[in-house]
């Protein structure tokens, strides 16, 4: 996209039109992104980066809090599709992104444990990166130094 398409999806994240932040994750194969643009299976793989991404251009840049930043990702989702989840209130389902502000990745998309490889942020150094993903209270993933 252009600079100023992007200047202006960061304004409508702050201003509040944009309300949520959604990955499409779509880890296609090489065979069915390495070809003309227009015949090429659309997005990139989004899972791995995506708070990450956020937290770099958002957080950092002090373009949102970081309670605004749970509603993009989580609280406002939850509202608009009724999921039942996006709090962490007592006896709520534990569904939780642990983010270590001050920590830094590189984005190696040979590291990513999708077997995708589609994205455009190989070799981006980032910071807030998520070191714990709790599903149903139980982690799932554990980030390793």
């Amino acid at each position: 996209r252009t600079a100023s398409d992007v200047e202006n999806i960061i304004k409508a994240i702050s201003d509040g039109t944009i309300d949520c932040i959604a990955t499409d994750h779509a880890p296609h194969t090489s065979l069915e992104k390495e070809m003309p643009f227009q015949e090429a299976a659309n997005g990139i793989i989004g899972m791995e980066t995506a708070v990450a991404l956020a937290w770099e251009f958002l957080i950092r840049r002090e373009v949102v809090t970081i309670s605004r930043l749970v509603e993009l990702f989580s609280t406002n989702p939850n509202r608009i599709l009724k999921l039942g989840r996006g709090t962490l209130a007592e006896g709520a389902i534990a569904d939780v992104t642990v983010i270590d502000p001050d920590a830094e990745m590189v984005v190696d998309v040979n590291e990513f444990r999708s077997m995708s490889r589609n994205c455009p942020f190989h070799g981006w150094k980032l910071h807030g990166v998520p070191v714990m993903t709790i599903v149903r209270g139980k982690p799932v993933f554990r980030r390793e130094n």
